[in-house]
């Protein structure tokens, strides 16, 4: 089996095989959402029906199939399942099948840094885990903030400490003066007669570029948020957001860097305005209702993690 059958081969898995992944993802996601807003463990005690409180048998927790083979009611005491728990499942699976999709595309045109095959792919393949996980913590990060206006650490400065660690694995895989920038560049000065003194190129490696820019980028976009916030509460005298709008735009900087998460700031607040907008024309809000903002940044970052380059460098084509 050559190269190309063996890309073909792994492409056809993500495409069929990252689906059905997501669908158990989206399972246990739901898990997530119903007890970390409470505090709870979501490992112990077993999933049971909040109404009667009957332990749910095995082949009732199919992820969307069980759902509808009970038409959406507790098999026991036939209490509502509700609507959440298939969307869930099925955001998850759709979400591991664009990524699936995206993979199958690069490696169709193999196309990659001028680097040894394997480093390329490793880090490559690191960059998309990345992404399968950021688009797990931002759907159940969606559906937590938007029921009860909450956005667990667990999830927020979780997905922090997972996005660093994954940069700094894909940092052990970069190629030689890979990714380095030069600070400054010094030449050659003349001191004296006959001697000439060199101070050589001030830089930073690939590595230390790739895990200190992503550490500022982190510093930086929570910075940000928190002066915003900061601003609002001195000429509104009320809090406008809360911290865990910060630890979550940290988290989509960690996973994405500084730029993509200024444009989820920048898609989560124009979405968050318009949807403010309909609630005040239907009066169903007044001027101090609150909005899940959470839950519109973490829209914002699901755009951002799929058309992010795209919209970043058309704009950057506008200014030019």
């Amino acid at each position: 089996m050559d190269t190309a059958d063996i890309i073909q081969a792994i492409s056809l898995v993500c495409v069929i095989g990252l689906p059905i992944i997501g669908l158990l993802f989206g399972s246990f996601l739901n898990v997530c959402i119903s007890r970390l807003p409470e505090h709870q463990s979501v490992v112990y005690p077993r999933s049971k029906c909040p109404q009667c409180g009957a332990a749910i048998r095995w082949y009732d927790n199919i992820p969307i199939l069980s759902w509808l083979i009970l038409r959406a009611r507790c098999r026991d005491c036939k209490a509502p399942i509700p609507w959440r728990y298939p969307i869930v499942e099925l955001a998850v699976a759709i979400w591991f099948l664009q990524i699936g999709i995206s993979i199958a595309r690069t490696l169709s045109f193999r196309v990659g840094p001028p680097r040894g095959l394997t480093g390329w792919y490793i880090n490559f393949g690191i960059e998309e885990i990345g992404l399968l996980i950021l688009g797990f913590l931002l759907i159940g990060l969606i559906v937590m903030d938007w029921q009860t206006m909450t956005l667990p650490d667990s999830f927020t400065l979780g997905g922090i400490a997972v996005a660093l660690f994954l940069v700094c694995t894909q940092a052990l895989f970069l190629g030689p003066n890979e990714d380095e920038i030069v600070l400054s560049n010094h030449h050659i000065q003349l001191t004296s007669p006959g001697g000439v003194t060199d101070h050589g190129n001030l830089f930073f490696t690939g590595p230390e570029n790739l895990i200190f820019g992503r550490i500022a980028a982190v510093c930086g976009a929570a910075l940000l948020l928190l002066l915003i916030r900061w601003v609002y509460r001195a000429v509104r005298h009320r809090e406008g957001m809360g911290l865990g709008d910060v630890k979550l735009i940290a988290m989509i900087a960690a996973f994405l860097g500084f730029w993509p998460a200024i444009l989820s700031l920048f898609v989560g607040t124009l979405t968050a305005a318009l949807y403010g907008a309909v609630l005040l024309t239907r009066g169903k809000a007044g001027a101090t209702s609150r909005l899940a903002f959470g839950s519109f940044l973490c829209f914002g970052g699901l755009v951002s993690a799929l058309f992010g380059n795209q919209l970043i460098n058309m704009y950057i084509a506008l200014l030019r």
